[in-house]
């Protein structure tokens, strides 16, 4: 990471607190996911958060879903259609560390917003026995979770300079990771764990059970270093 890079994470960071988007967000995804939390946490008669991680179409993980999207689709498509990208690229500034500063300002709202939930496990440790471990994983899983999604939506920006339809593919590349788990049972058995491995909920599952596998890191990974790298190229054809 160079001071560039920071540099730009910085601009970016502050144009989105200039705006009422992260406040939005936050406001939003604490209220909402608060509302599925404690709406069932007397019912379960358990003091742990993993409703609060486990993927459904009733969880966080859905209104990350949307959000990410929604935060990520203007971070090039805007630059692009104010014609500031072309400023911006001839500037001493690679596309990689454009790329990689604006993913960092995006993805440092979503952790604002995701860690602001926080607050319910220590609500919850004040109220029973929590188990710390499950806790710090279901974390890491869903900041992971969000920051794919948010590379995703990153590379739809860059493809486009609309943002409602940088949102739009977005949320259906998502939506099909998301979902597609559960097809294993109608696939055949040799796919099924291939259906299994490619699906953002799947990995999720296992985090937020407390297992820290290293599969479920390394695919993570691969698809956010993936998805940057697609908009970085995105970016350099379009302005050689």
């Amino acid at each position: 990471m160079t001071a560039k890079t920071i540099a730009i994470a910085r601009r970016e960071f502050r144009a989105l607190f200039d705006s009422p988007v992260a406040y939005i967000v936050i406001v939003a995804f604490l209220l909402v996911t608060g509302w599925m939390f404690f709406s069932t946490l007397f019912l379960r008669e358990r003091a742990d958060l993993r409703v609060l991680f486990t993927p459904s179409l009733f969880s966080p993980a859905m209104l990350l879903l949307i959000f990410a999207p929604a935060i990520s689709m203007r971070a090039v498509a805007e630059e692009r259609k104010s014609g500031t990208i072309e400023l911006l690229t001839s500037m001493p500034v690679r596309d990689w560390e454009v790329v990689l500063g604006k993913f960092l300002a995006d993805f440092a709202l979503t952790a604002a917003a995701v860690l602001s939930t926080l607050v319910y496990a220590i609500t919850v440790a004040c109220i029973g026995d929590l188990d710390w471990g499950p806790v710090i994983s279901g974390y890491l899983g869903m900041l992971l979770f969000a920051a794919s999604l948010l590379a995703i939506g990153l590379m739809c920006s860059s493809w486009t300079d609309n943002q409602i339809v940088a949102f739009i593919v977005a949320l259906l590349i998502g939506a099909c990771l998301y979902v597609i788990s559960w097809l294993q049972f109608f696939v055949p058995d040799f796919i099924a764990p291939l259906v299994d491995y490619v699906s953002l909920s799947s990995h999720l599952s296992n985090m937020a059970r407390g297992v820290l596998d290293t599969r479920d890191l390394l695919y993570y990974f691969t698809l956010i270093g993936g998805a940057l790298f697609i908009a970085e190229r995105s970016m350099a054809h379009q302005h050689a």
